[in-house]
């Protein structure tokens, strides 16, 4: 016995080794590294260009207003799209009949349909007024004068993210247990309260995940305006070009504030999404790097090496 455990004390834990991994992962670096190569040994990219226009005054406005109107329509489709959602779910059939109507009609049309729709509204309605049985004409103005090109864009851009927005809020409200709602009850909540305080935080847990990616897809969705000259990044890398003939790397700038853009909006969801699921499992805090694909599987693998 003695000798047969001597003997198990020499043997070593060898950890398995993945050939398949490692070499699938020395292609893919390869293939990486043949395309940074053959994009920074490119003259045609023309980095010097890009820099240069990185921080151009016209680009930076064409990022501003990308970000107007991006928090613009998020903001106010959000808050319409949570009205729709609260009529979808009512018990008024008119309410839920206007509901369906708008969500089935604003996610059917084209972003870019609606958008020309409401830049030439005044071919439809040449003034706008408002009147009164009895008192008449309160107040009048020309379509021309009140949808500008810039207030074409955001009403386009609202009306097109409310109608996602409400079956985003609405698919959350509804994620939520009946039996919630029958212990807040039991509890004496009024109606208000239950939404409030039963509600909507867990139902926040469902919303949170596609309305981040909905805010980043919105984000996107704002260079349609550039057709109807209106100046956000893209259009401001047209008007460049247009004038230098430089196009790649000048849509190589909106690319890459696109993506700086959508980054910075990723990173905030991350942290918003790990704020409202606080309290559903009692793991330890996830933080941005862990959240890395393959971080918590290496971890794993070492800690059974380890072991």
């Amino acid at each position: 016995m003695s000798d047969l455990h001597d003997h198990t004390d020499d043997l070593k834990i060898v950890g398995k080794r993945y050939y398949g991994r490692w070499l699938s992962a020395l292609v893919v670096l390869l293939c990486v590294v043949a395309m940074a190569h053959s994009m920074i040994n490119n003259p045609r990219f023309e980095w010097g260009v890009i820099a240069e226009n990185f921080t151009g005054e016209s680009i930076l406005q064409g990022v501003l207003m990308t970000l107007q109107l991006t928090a613009i329509s998020v903001v106010l489709g959000f808050a319409f799209g949570t009205v729709l959602a609260l009529m979808r779910l009512s018990s008024n059939p008119v309410l839920v009949g206007v509901s369906w109507f708008y969500t089935w009609f604003f996610r059917g049309v084209p972003m870019l349909v609606q958008l020309f729709l409401w830049y030439n509204i005044a071919a439809l309605y040449p003034t706008i007024s408002l009147s009164i049985p009895g008192l008449g004409e309160l107040w009048s103005t020309q379509s021309n004068a009140l949808v500008s090109p810039f207030s074409a864009a955001v009403i386009a851009l609202v009306m097109h993210q409310s109608a996602y927005a409400a079956e985003i809020v609405r698919a959350g409200i509804q994620s939520v247990s009946n039996g919630q709602l029958e212990a807040a009850r039991a509890l004496g909540y009024r109606p208000a309260q239950i939404f409030r305080h039963t509600v909507l935080p867990q139902a926040m847990r469902a919303i949170m995940p596609p309305a981040g990616n909905e805010i980043i897809g919105q984000l996107k969705t704002t260079a349609v305006v550039s057709v109807i000259s209106l100046q956000d990044v893209l259009f401001s890398a047209q008007i460049i070009y247009q004038r230098t003939y430089e196009v790649i790397p000048l849509l190589l700038v909106a690319t890459l504030w696109y993506l700086l853009m959508t980054s910075v909006l990723s990173i905030g969801q991350f942290y918003v999404e790990r704020y409202f699921g606080r309290g559903v499992t009692r793991r330890e805090k996830r933080s941005l790097l862990k959240s890395l694909p393959g971080f918590s599987a290496a971890k794993a693998e070492r800690s059974v090496s380890n072991g």
